[in-house]
């Protein structure tokens, strides 16, 4: 049975939305699935459009979202459609709106910066080293099973979350002379989240195309895209 993935992109142009879907339009399309790119996520009020999306990619960093295109939205998710995305694609859309956070489970706060003295001015003021670590449920599951702790040199997000989300990998802020807290902040990296018939994926790294490539993030991206599709027993 043929599949049909919805990627809707747009918002922050820092985030590179196009460059950074064009990365998984052709893995979409090698495992079956139709895709179709919309730039406006007024997609999501069209219903009937809606019921027959398997998989919605999002990648709108900020912006705003109307009520209707938000309960589509809700409403496709709770019916079985998936919802998955990276970094402030999804974990930073539309601040405006708690019911879209609620459906999410996770909000981007911050990205801790470097020492003031090692900042140039441009976006790698917040490229830190850090280590996403596999959880013990991510051991587990089939999107993170396999993968060992990695390291990374870019954003490290720190993300405000609830007890609803299921953690595969997390990230810890430790404390800095810089910085106000007073004890590492563990803040989840990568994470599941069931919503009525629907699965939610998240991944917070993925600043740039060139995070995104990175082998074991791509590998994490391209199985959370398929876990949180339809199934087919939906």
């Amino acid at each position: 049975m043929t599949r049909r993935a919805l990627v809707v992109r747009g918002g922050w142009d820092g985030h590179s939305p196009e460059a950074a879907t064009d990365l998984f339009v052709p893995f979409l399309q090698a495992q079956g699935f139709v895709t179709e790119i919309e730039t406006d996520n007024e997609v999501y009020a069209d219903a009937d459009r809606m019921a027959g999306v398997d998989l919605v990619v999002q990648c709108v960093t900020m912006s705003e979202i109307s009520g209707p295109a938000l309960a589509g939205l809700r409403s496709a998710v709770e019916a079985g459609t998936g919802l998955a995305g990276w970094h402030g694609g999804i974990a930073d859309s539309y601040r405006a709106s708690s019911d879209y956070l609620q459906l999410v489970g996770g909000q981007f706060a911050t990205h801790p910066g470097r020492h003031p003295d090692e900042r140039p001015g441009d976006a790698s003021d917040n490229y830190l080293r850090h280590t996403v670590t596999i959880t013990a449920e991510g051991h587990q599951h089939q999107i993170t099973a396999g993968l060992t702790d990695f390291e990374l040199d870019t954003e490290q997000y720190w993300v405000l979350h609830d007890d609803l989300i299921d953690v595969l990998a997390t990230t810890t802020h430790p404390v800095r002379p810089w910085h106000p807290w007073h004890r590492p902040i563990i803040s989840p990296a990568v994470w599941t989240r069931l919503w009525g018939a629907g699965r939610v994926f998240v991944a917070t790294p993925g600043h740039s195309p060139e995070v995104l490539a990175d082998p074991n993030v791509r590998t994490i991206v391209e199985r959370g895209l398929l876990w949180a599709s339809r199934t087919e027993s939906e």
